[in-house]
């Protein structure tokens, strides 16, 4: 069965060159175009289709709020973005958004039909030129105030978690780290302390949980 998919963009050349490609693949087939994000959302209420080709920026409704509303959609469809941008500004909203795809309009006629095919597998699509700037927005809004036990505990507090949660006896952890017994002991408060846990039992839990060891209780 085919591929039903509706192109969006504000461009009649734009979706006539899309369409044309498209129709070349007898696993696909356009059912719908708009000429932008407002009429877009329309017509997926109507026709259903499994991929959504948007242009990112149109008149009315832009890619990104059009985006929004049709991956909500009964019909839950795929929506791939198209812009002339590698702007991670555009790339991250649209990603935000819900969309599943993200490509270039000057490489579109190279990737769309692998794209389209990519997210039908329930998998990411992104031109080869988005991937990095992805990476880099990620890199950048990544914060180190995070919750996670590598914002919350120092590298000697993880250390001295791990091996509490190993089973591993305080001497012994004071002689492989090279420290004293009294500062592991007071590393272990300043962990339960800063995790608010209050015992070797709960420590040993977060630890698992975290990834810090692989060992199961």
């Amino acid at each position: 069965m085919a591929i039903r998919i509706i192109l969006v963009d504000d461009h009649k050349m734009i979706r006539d060159g899309l369409r044309a490609l498209i129709e070349k693949h007898s696993n696909m087939q356009v059912v719908g175009e708009a000429p932008n994000g407002k009429v877009a959302v329309q017509i997926a209420k109507k026709c259903c289709p499994e991929v959504v080709v948007v242009d990112v920026g149109m008149p009315e409704l832009n890619g990104i709020e059009a985006t929004r509303q049709i991956v909500l959609l009964k019909c839950k469809p795929k929506v791939i973005g198209l812009s002339m941008h590698a702007d991670r500004r555009y790339v991250a909203q649209m990603l935000k958004a819900g969309a599943s795809g993200y490509i270039l309009k000057d490489s579109a006629f190279e990737e769309l039909a692998q794209a389209i095919e990519t997210v039908t597998r329930n998998r990411i699509y992104l031109s080869p030129q988005i991937a990095s700037t992805v990476v880099d927005e990620f890199k950048r809004t990544a914060k180190d105030d995070d919750g996670s036990v590598f914002s919350l505990l120092t590298e000697r507090e993880r250390e001295v978690l791990q091996q509490i949660s190993e089973g591993i006896a305080t001497k012994e952890i004071a002689a492989s780290l090279g420290i004293s017994v009294k500062t592991v002991e007071t590393h272990r408060r300043q962990i339960m302390e800063k995790l608010n846990l209050h015992s070797v039992a709960e420590l040993t839990k977060y630890a698992v949980k975290e990834g810090l060891t692989g060992l199961e209780k």
